[in-house]
């Protein structure tokens, strides 16, 4: 198993749009720049808090670019690829890569159940026409389908399927990947409000659309806890947590959005059927932030 070049936090964008709905590359990439001088140590651009299945081919190409040419090697960019059809999957995979990427993540998405064979035979095809490390995401509530251990275990007999990002939610998964694949095993935890028992079994980075609004709050985690310090670790999770929970509760996209004008900062508008957070859950959001915002300047 190759040595990952991600760790730590990995940061997820939202997909800013203006008013008639197009994407706004510009404020996509302050949206970036915010992130990178906080210091998060890759960018994800084109997951679910992107809002990738609403976008068509062409705005994936755009904010792929976009993203990588900003970045410009400051941090690795790992990119979502995902499809519901392995050709589509396969087709934005190679542009990824042609554009510059380090890795792309792949979520399979499903409209019909697929089996197992059809999962891992999805992944090989798309393997075969890159050369780049792929990411294998089992996110069940977004994507339709639920990647058992032991179908991840069977995925990383693929030679560039050489890391998983686990967001079921199941806390137990994630000790029994470890078990069952060892040390080796590049694994990140995608259900932020999990972050800390997650890296007690052994995630090695924590994908998060919570840095577009406390990344210096995420990422004193994370060194709180390559520290070993729990104390810390546990100080710094308990007063994130909350707001956590809020953002997977409220639904990424709309909850980031909220909470970056709740900080001063544009983020444009959703794309319909999306719509804004409602005036009560924007009120208990404020809150929320307040609070992360005395405990960010203590750090």
């Amino acid at each position: 198993m190759q040595k990952s070049i991600f760790k730590g936090i990995i940061a997820y964008p939202i997909t800013p749009f203006n008013q008639r709905e197009q994407i706004d590359l510009p404020l996509f990439k302050k949206l970036i720049e915010r992130m990178i001088l906080a210091g998060v140590h890759a960018i994800a651009p084109l997951g679910s808090t992107g809002v990738m299945p609403y976008l068509n081919d062409e705005e994936k190409e755009a904010l792929t670019e976009a993203t990588i040419q900003h970045v410009a090697g400051r941090v690795p960019v790992l990119t979502g690829v995902s499809n519901l059809t392995t050709e589509r999957t396969i087709y934005h995979a190679k542009f990824a890569e042609k554009a510059g990427t380090e890795a792309v993540m792949i979520l399979p998405m499903s409209y019909w159940k697929l089996s197992d064979k059809e999962i891992f035979e999805h992944y090989e095809a798309v393997a075969n026409a890159i050369s780049i490390p792929i990411m294998a995401y089992n996110n069940p509530a977004t994507g339709g389908v639920d990647m058992s251990p032991s179908l991840l275990k069977k995925l990383l007999e693929i030679p560039n399927v050489t890391m998983i990002k686990e967001s079921s939610g199941d806390l137990q998964r994630m000790h029994t990947l470890r078990k069952e694949l060892g040390e080796a095993l590049p694994f990140f935890n995608g259900s932020n409000p999990l972050a800390l028992g997650a890296f007690s079994a052994g995630a090695i980075g924590c994908s998060t659309a919570a840095s577009n609004l406390i990344p210096e709050l995420n990422i004193a985690l994370y060194e709180a806890i390559m520290r070993n310090d729990l104390r810390r670790s546990q100080e710094l999770f308990y007063q994130q947590l909350d707001l956590l929970k809020f953002l997977l509760a409220k639904g990424l996209p709309r909850a980031v959005k909220a909470g970056l004008e709740l900080l001063g900062e544009a983020a444009g508008e959703l794309r319909a059927p999306l719509k804004p957070l409602s005036t009560a859950e924007i009120e208990e959001l404020k809150g929320l932030l307040e609070g992360c915002k005395l405990v960010t300047k203590s750090l």
